[in-house]
């Protein structure tokens, strides 16, 4: 009688905990290898404190949830911020808020291991999930098709079996290193000129004695200074993540309390008097300097037996919130080619539909996931970089605030139904996209985050296409601008 097949998936974070519920759900033992302790336990949250930046959940994201789990969706909302827009908080001081969407759809602001904590909660509780933390993969086998993995805690070193292994084991993924001895893979990896840092505001208190946010909670806050700039972003014990990017350069100036003062005092006096001097020097003295990295690599699987996912296939810089949410739309798009296929969970008891011991109907969903996949994964990594340049500079310049009147202009005048998020939830579970073009005229930003129908690639190719109009109809406009001033100036010579 045959028996279900095993996946192993490396590691458990967002990605990992998602796959590994997606394939239980489909009938697949799982077994999940995590490196690191286990984050619900209070040691483990101390630690994670110092390192997150907040993550921004999305359309993309919940639809993938909620392909997987339907159940899940609800109880993910209640913890959670809806942000309407940015709050652009300029030198003077001044705010400026820009909302994300005419129809009033939000992006959702989450601590990243409150969202971790939720989906390994979840993971823990299905019985076909073993889950074990503090075993760290240190080599795999994809032709023998067993992973070796070291128990951190005992030092012991044993080999695990596996029909299908899944690296979703971050930006230094070792299932990636370990694909590429097998695979002729082509691997980018980027450094940007930029680092981060994480600070924390502080709740304020009201006249009643309670906690209350210090700013508008609602709002993703951005303080763009050109080179580098600060955001903030909501939590739920109101609270703000803040998070300052800059350069390298700029970060080694700021190597004492009283450089660090003096540069918030410059640059974000506002900022500063709401997480206070003594917090500000505590945080950038104790927490640490990441890197920003971007990796493009292709294919991501071989044959049958290993796929990468999130991170470890495509880490991108955070600047357009999709890291978490493209990461969590490979597991349904890998996950709906598996059901389109009709890919069984159960082992074959004969050789029928296999080649070599390779099962020809998962390499062709694996082999689908890569080609068609990549596009997409490559347009979203450029786009990420591109916005930096948008949130730290752009959006303070009047082109760009023309822009993007016009852009909602278009936007409301050939859009004429709304696309809601529960609208697309059937459809995406059991295909990629739904088939055809998207009709009217839809902004980036809208097709990036709240249309989880349309790929990133489309979205990325058609803004183009708007793009080119909008500059075509400024240069119409300043034209006729131009007509009308010289005919005022000859009227008034007469």
């Amino acid at each position: 009688m045959s028996s279900p097949r095993k996946v192993v998936v490396v590691g458990a974070g967002p990605v990992g905990c998602l796959a590994a519920m997606a394939f239980a759900k489909l009938g697949w033992q799982v077994e999940v290898f995590e490196g690191r302790p286990d984050i619900r336990l209070p040691s483990s949250k101390a630690a994670n404190q110092q390192r997150s930046i907040n993550l921004a959940i999305s359309h993309r994201g919940i639809a993938a949830l909620e392909a997987v789990n339907p159940g899940l969706v609800q109880r993910f909302i209640d913890t959670v911020i809806p942000m309407r827009g940015r709050m652009i908080h300029n030198s003077k001081g001044d705010l400026d808020s820009q909302l994300y969407d005419k129809n009033g759809q939000c992006i959702n602001s989450i601590d990243r291991a409150l969202l971790n904590e939720v989906l390994l909660q979840e993971a823990a509780t299905i019985g076909n999930i073993s889950i074990f933390f503090n075993h760290k993969v240190i080599a795999a086998d994809f032709i023998e098709r067993h992973i070796t993995v070291r128990n951190s805690e005992s030092g012991e070193e044993y080999s695990v079996n596996f029909d299908l292994c899944i690296g979703a084991d971050g930006s230094y993924s070792i299932i990636r290193r370990q694909l590429m001895r097998v695979v002729r893979m082509d691997y980018q990896q980027e450094y940007i000129k930029h680092e981060y840092i994480e600070l924390k505001m502080p709740a304020g208190i009201d006249a009643d004695g309670k906690a209350t946010f210090l700013l508008d909670p609602n709002h993703l806050h951005i303080w763009p200074r050109h080179s580098f700039m600060l955001i903030a972003l909501p939590n739920k014990d109101k609270t703000f993540t803040c998070t300052l990017f800059a350069p390298t350069s700029d970060f080694d100036r700021l190597n004492t309390p009283e450089n660090i003062l003096a540069w918030f005092k410059l640059h974000f006096p506002d900022a500063l008097s709401v997480i206070g001097e003594k917090i500000l020097v505590e945080d950038f003295t104790r927490n640490p300097r990441s890197p920003l990295i971007c990796t493009k690599s292709k294919p991501y699987h071989f044959e049958d037996c290993a796929i990468i996912l999130g991170d470890a296939a495509h880490s991108m810089v955070p600047f357009y919130g999709q890291g978490l949410n493209c990461g969590l739309e490979d597991v349904r798009i890998l996950m709906t080619l598996l059901l389109q296929e009709g890919v069984k969970p159960m082992s074959p008891s004969n050789k029928v539909g296999s080649t070599n011991g390779v099962d020809q109907s998962l390499a062709r969903v694996l082999a689908r996931y890569s080609d068609t996949r990549h596009e997409d994964l490559i347009a979203i990594c450029d786009l990420a970089m591109d916005n930096y340049v948008e949130m730290r500079h752009n959006v303070t310049t009047p082109i760009y605030l023309f822009k993007r009147i016009l852009d909602n202009i278009l936007y409301s005048l050939s859009s004429r139904s709304f696309t809601s998020p529960s609208s697309l939830g059937q459809s995406l579970s059991h295909v990629p996209y739904p088939p055809g073009d998207p009709t009217g005229w839809i902004p980036l930003y809208t097709m990036i985050t709240f249309r989880p129908d349309i790929n990133y690639a489309t979205a990325k190719r058609r803004a183009m296409q708007q793009a080119s109009i909008i500059e075509r109809s400024g240069w119409v406009l300043l034209v006729l601008s131009g007509v009308v001033a010289l005919c005022i100036m000859i009227l008034c010579k007469q």
